[in-house]
């Protein structure tokens, strides 16, 4: 088969490699319909997390069984299947508490920017569409996979009620698909920090009324006029930095809430500033397993259409190019078709 190897900072090369095949009774093997670039896999493409030798990249994938191992019998080849960047076992107390990301058993995925993919833990990790979506629902099922369900919970995290005041700290992918979480769990006005045109409309689209393109201590302080001189009630951080992590706490009220699922980089966080705050803090890997069902019939029904986030759609043999567009911003997300 063909997939996408990593071997330095800006270096993705699309190559021959071995098919996947079910190695353990628990085992699946997919063929890929769509995958995609990842914000995060932009880290080490940047050079911020070490690389090592070449390796496999992806994480987000919806696609059709091809083969189960004995022990799997939720799906059966020919089904269409979307599963979690993180697999699970679906059976243990951590799995059992929605915390499935943090499974006992849990291994996440890295290899899906290709044709196969093999995926540990399928008896719990995939889904099963009741038949095969049309193609139009291919890309909003395959946001589910990731962005759309850690979006998810970046807004549950926050804890978003109705009625309630929300921040979304982050125009990506995962920001704008926390706009639509935001919404759909009853917050009444949504605040999205975005200082990119092209976002900023989409923001509005799935559900922000408002936008501010400040950042750092400028966003808090306008955040902060806009909600009386006190602060939101729950803010999304959905970046990962220092910056964006500090304009997340400072942003929420006394009492509220910060979810973050952006993967920390060089995020410290003063322990007796947090504890004069009264800002409650939870985040880390989404429990996307927890959320599939409801998300995709969300999609399916029309409720909600995260597939909005891919603004580029590439073969997949054109990888590279997907990577460069979003690491220069040219493009949100980049979906790509086998």
């Amino acid at each position: 088969m063909r997939g996408t190897l990593i071997y330095a900072p800006g270096d993705v090369r699309f190559e021959t490699l071995q098919d996947p095949k079910v190695l353990h009774p628990t085992d699946a093997v997919i063929r890929t319909a769509v995958t995609c670039v990842c914000g995060s896999d932009l880290w080490p493409y940047r050079g911020a997390e070490a690389i090592g030798d070449p390796h496999p990249m992806g994480h987000e994938y919806v696609g059709f069984v091809e083969e189960v191992g004995a022990e799997v019998t939720s799906v059966k080849p020919g089904q269409f299947v979307v599963g979690s960047f993180a697999t699970s076992d679906n059976t243990c107390a951590n799995c059992r508490n929605g915390f499935q990301s943090n499974c006992l058993n849990r291994e996440f995925m890295s290899t899906c920017q290709a044709d196969y993919v093999r995926i540990p833990n399928a008896q719990g990790t995939l889904v099963a569409t009741d038949g095969v979506p049309g193609e139009r629902f291919w890309p909003g099922l395959l946001a589910v996979s990731d962005v759309m369900g850690t979006g998810w919970w970046a807004a549950e995290a926050a804890e978003v009620k109705p009625g309630s005041t929300a921040v979304v700290v982050g125009d990506g992918a995962v920001g704008l698909c926390g706009v639509i979480a935001a919404k759909e769990l009853g917050a009444e006005r949504i605040i999205a920090m975005s200082r990119h045109e092209s976002r900023q409309k989409l923001a509005r689209e799935f559900g922000a009324t408002d936008i501010v393109t400040e950042r750092g201590d400028d966003g808090v302080a306008r955040v902060k006029e806009m909600t009386g001189g006190i602060g939101a009630d729950s803010v999304l951080e959905c970046v990962g930095t220092a910056e964006a992590m500090q304009q997340a706490l400072h942003s929420a009220r006394p009492g509220g809430s910060v979810g973050f699922v952006g993967v920390p980089h060089e995020v410290a966080i003063d322990g007796q500033e947090l504890f004069f705050s009264h800002v409650g803090l939870r985040g880390g890997p989404a429990p996307v397993r927890r959320y599939l069902p409801d998300l995709i019939d969300r999609v399916l029904s029309g409720r909600i259409d995260p597939g909005k986030v891919f603004d580029l759609t590439l073969p997949l043999d054109q990888v590279a190019e997907g990577y460069k567009a979003m690491d220069e911003r040219r493009a949100i997300k980049a979906l790509l078709k086998p």
